[in-house]
C-alpha cells in the first residue's frame, strides 16, 4: 500500500489529531501485547461533535503498521469522509457501529480474536471468579451467543440487548470486546479482560481444583478500582507510561 499523499494533520482539528495519535498507539499496543489477528479485528473511536463520525483502521495494514495519518475517517455506514488511499472493511464495522449507536458512553470500542479470549469464549462457564484480574471484568460482563461471522444488520439489536450497559462483552466462540469513555480506559479494560482469560486457561491447564473467590468481593469493586488508581482511573494512570514504551520500542505511530 502507498503512503498517504496528503498531510492529514493539516486537514483535521487538533482534537481529531490527538485522537488519531492515541488510537494509532492503541493499535500498536494491541500488536505489542500479542492480541492482534493479522488485519482482521478493529478498534474504533468516535470523533467529537453531533455527527456520528469515527476513526478506524485501514483494512490490510497490520496493527503495528497503523499510524495517526493512515487511520480512516468514516460515518456510521463506514463510508469514507476524508480522502484516503486505504480501503476500509464495512463488514468489520458492523459490531462497532451498533454499539456506538446504542451507547453514548462508548466512545471507543476494541474487539480482539486473541487465543486465550476465544478459548474462554468457547467455555460454557465463561469467565471464572479465580483471579484479581477477573474481579474487574465480572463487575461489568455480558455474553452474546455466536451467530456466525458478524455481517448481518439483523444481529445488531440482539448484540446491543445482550451487552446492555456492560463494558465487557464476551462474544461466544468468537472473542472479546470492550467499550469505554476514552481510548486509554478501553485499552486497560481489554488488558484486564485478556489477562483474566490467560490466567484462567493457565490455571485450568494445571489440572487441580480451582478456588473461586467470594462473590461478595465484587460489591463496590469499581470504587476499589478508583482507590487503587488514586482516583485517576487505570487508563489515565498507565497511558503515559504505555506511550513512553511505544516511543522506545515501536516509534512512528504518531506520524
Amino acid at each position: 500500500m502507498n503512503a498517504p499523499t496528503t498531510d492529514v494533520r493539516s486537514l483535521v482539528s487538533a482534537e481529531e489529531w490527538r485522537l488519531r495519535v492515541d488510537l494509532a498507539a492503541c493499535y500498536r499496543l494491541v500488536a505489542l501485547y500479542g492480541w492482534s489477528d493479522l488485519v482482521f479485528t478493529h478498534i474504533s473511536v468516535r470523533l467529537p461533535g453531533p455527527e456520528h463520525h469515527f476513526l478506524i483502521n485501514p483494512y490490510g495494514l497490520l496493527f503495528d503498521e497503523v499510524t495517526a495519518s493512515s487511520l480512516v475517517k468514516v460515518d456510521m455506514d463506514c463510508n469514507k469522509l476524508l480522502d484516503s488511499p486505504y480501503p476500509v472493511n464495512p463488514a468489520g464495522f458492523v459490531i462497532h457501529s451498533c454499539i456506538h449507536a446504542a451507547r453514548e458512553d462508548a466512545q471507543c470500542v476494541l474487539h480482539t480474536h486473541s487465543r486465550a479470549g476465544v478459548a474462554v469464549s468457547a467455555q460454557k462457564c465463561g469467565v471464572l471468579p479465580i483471579s484479581q484480574q477477573s474481579t474487574f471484568v465480572l463487575a461489568s460482563l455480558a455474553y452474546h451467543d455466536y451467530e456466525g461471522v458478524a455481517l448481518r444488520d439483523d444481529e445488531k439489536p440482539r448484540l446491543v440487548a445482550d451487552m446492555g450497559m456492560a463494558n465487557h462483552l464476551m462474544l461466544r466462540n468468537h472473542g472479546l470486546l470492550v467499550a469505554g469513555p476514552t481510548i486509554a480506559d478501553t485499552f486497560m479494560a481489554m488488558y484486564n479482560f485478556e489477562n483474566a482469560c490467560r490466567i484462567q486457561i493457565d490455571a485450568q491447564a494445571g489440572g487441580g481444583e480451582l478456588v473461586h473467590f467470594d462473590p461478595r468481593i465484587l460489591d463496590g469493586i469499581m470504587q476499589v478500582a478508583r482507590t487503587v488508581t488514586t482516583g485517576k482511573g487505570a487508563g489515565a494512570l498507565a497511558w503515559p507510561a504505555l506511550l513512553r514504551r511505544l516511543d522506545r520500542e515501536r516509534p512512528g505511530y504518531d506520524q
